[in-house]
């Protein structure tokens, strides 16, 4: 690689496909930096475990998201893509990290106690254990910026705390990461509960919209979409969290600002801004809806896009991975 700055960043493959969210609050912000950075993009399919899933329907879902990423936009060529898997390197450093980080921080984590709650019958170390194997995934590659959602602040902050942990330790080996939190979209609200976080398990088919929904659904989705009795459409994220989602939306979709989209939508009702914010998703999504469809048809090229992305991973990660092991007193054999 050359002396570009690193970003590494990953979505689970926990659902159909990406969410409304996941598409303005990461994928749309990769886009941006294909050209910029070194980009290194991962299906986080381990981190997926955490939760029991069904294994037919985790890998057609990871097949699925590799080949949403690319009709995103995410060039192969530009971008290393590949399955978390498919590189042994970041359950491996995940032990290393493990031994340097303590149960009490982790079980303080915000996804660990929230996710307790919802799998009460399912509390297993996977699940407390998510931010250190996030921190390996993220260190493995010299990561400089990891794009993120201001719910994932708090991992990121994790994973810097290891490796300053770890440098402090064992002398200077990691980068200490730093997050990239875009000015505008970076958390997309749930359509029916604009209060929390647009999530790919929500039960509610309401709530969510996916990037692979037919421009019907999509229009029904916003439709339907909840907002509040004042009629204003005025950005208020207190008091009016539901318009103010949809302003968001609004605005990333369409290239305009927050206050652009008050002005253009003053003294009109919300039924035609839920309509107008619908058709703005259906016609940013129209090439990726193209795209996807062609590539999906043809499987051996995402199979040799995850391969070919593989090879370069597991070459990078393992040139950390073993100064690692020497830092730590492994021995080293010669190669």
């Amino acid at each position: 690689m050359d002396d570009k700055k690193v970003i590494f960043s990953g979505i689970q493959p926990s659902s159909q496909a990406l969410t409304l969210g996941n598409y303005i609050g990461a994928v749309n912000n990769w886009l941006k930096f294909q050209d910029e950075y070194n980009c290194i993009y991962s299906v986080v399919d381990l981190h997926s475990i955490t939760v029991r899933q069904n294994p037919s329907e985790l890998r057609a879902r990871s097949l699925s998201f590799l080949a949403q990423y690319i009709a995103c936009g995410l060039d192969p060529n530009k971008n290393i893509m590949f399955y978390q898997s498919h590189v042994p390197q970041h359950a491996e450093l995940a032990w290393v990290l493990n031994c340097i980080t303590y149960v009490g921080e982790l079980s303080r984590m915000t996804q660990f106690k929230d996710k307790s709650r919802k799998h009460a019958d399912n509390i297993n170390m996977g699940l407390m254990d998510y931010p250190v194997l996030m921190a390996a995934d993220i260190l493995l590659y010299k990561t400089s910026l990891v794009p993120i959602g201001t719910d994932q602040k708090q991992h990121v902050e994790m994973a810097r705390n290891i490796a300053m942990r770890f440098n402090n330790v064992y002398g200077d080996t990691f980068i200490v990461p730093e997050p990239f939190m875009a000015k505008s979209g970076a958390k997309i609200y749930s359509l029916q509960a604009p209060t929390q976080k647009m999530s790919k398990s929500d039960e509610n088919e309401n709530a969510v919209v996916y990037i692979t929904d037919e421009p019907d659904a999509i229009m029904r989705k916003f439709k339907r979409a909840v907002t509040d009795s004042d009629n204003r459409i005025v950005y208020d994220e207190v008091n009016k969290p539901g318009i103010s989602n949809l302003i968001n939306i609004y605005a990333v979709m369409t290239g305009k600002t927050v206050r652009e989209t008050e002005i253009e939508f003053e003294g009109k009702g919300y039924g035609e801004f839920k309509i107008k914010t619908g058709e703005a998703v259906v016609e940013r999504l129209a090439d990726f809806r193209e795209k996807y469809k062609r590539i999906t048809s043809d499987k051996t090229y995402v199979e040799q896009v995850a391969k070919e992305g593989a090879d370069k991973a597991r070459c990078l990660a393992s040139k950390t991975l073993d100064k690692v092991y020497r830092k730590v007193g492994f021995v080293q054999m010669s190669k």
